[in-house]
């Protein structure tokens, strides 16, 4: 697979604990830092204080064969969330509760800096459904159109793209994994 065709990588684990809980967990921004091999810290950005379509986290990453790097995200789809004031948007296609963001390169760390997202360099999303009294837990990404560290790789070697893709999808579904299964955990724990 090419980097220009968009791929992606996608992880599920059921969890034993209500939507509701595993919805608190996936959308505190801060939970994937304590639980990703790469990701070290977030923060909302220009006021906000939680999830809401359009509210921006910066998030701050490293890896040791890379110098550290920043990126802003922005929310894009929020469906199935309790609003403050006790109103419920309603959930997606079969009861789905979805939190999706996308990623830029505000810093230019890659090339030109992008605060667009047509130019996200990826594209997360949690998907969480009732099932069997628990919840179905599913995490995806969809890498590019946006430069991104795969592209450097790439660039230096064309002729290895799809081994570079293949490479750096499988390390995503790694720390997808890790995240998935601190969510398991802690959701799972007696309140």
């Amino acid at each position: 697979m090419r980097y220009a065709d968009g791929p992606g990588a996608r992880c599920e684990v059921f969890v034993a604990a209500p939507v509701e809980r595993v919805w608190e967990l996936v959308t505190d921004i801060a939970l994937p830092a304590r639980l990703s091999p790469e990701l070290r810290r977030v923060a909302w950005l220009d006021g906000a204080d939680g999830p809401a379509v359009g509210a921006r986290f910066e998030g701050h990453n490293s890896r040791k064969d890379m110098p550290d790097w920043r990126t802003v995200s922005e929310v894009t789809e929020l469906t199935g969330v309790t609003e403050p004031a006790g109103v419920t948007e309603p959930a997606g296609p079969h009861g789905r509760h979805v939190f999706a963001w996308g990623v830029m390169d505000a810093d230019g760390r890659y090339g030109e800096p992008v605060s667009d997202l047509a130019g996200a360099l990826a594209r997360w999303r949690f998907e969480l459904t009732s099932e069997d009294g628990g919840t179905r837990l599913c995490q995806s990404v969809v890498v590019g159109p946006g430069r991104s560290g795969a592209s450097l790789y790439i660039d230096a070697e064309p002729e290895l793209e799809e081994r570079i893709v293949d490479f750096r999808l499988n390390e995503l579904r790694t720390g997808m994994t890790a995240t998935l299964d601190g969510i398991k955990s802690l959701a799972e724990q007696p309140s």
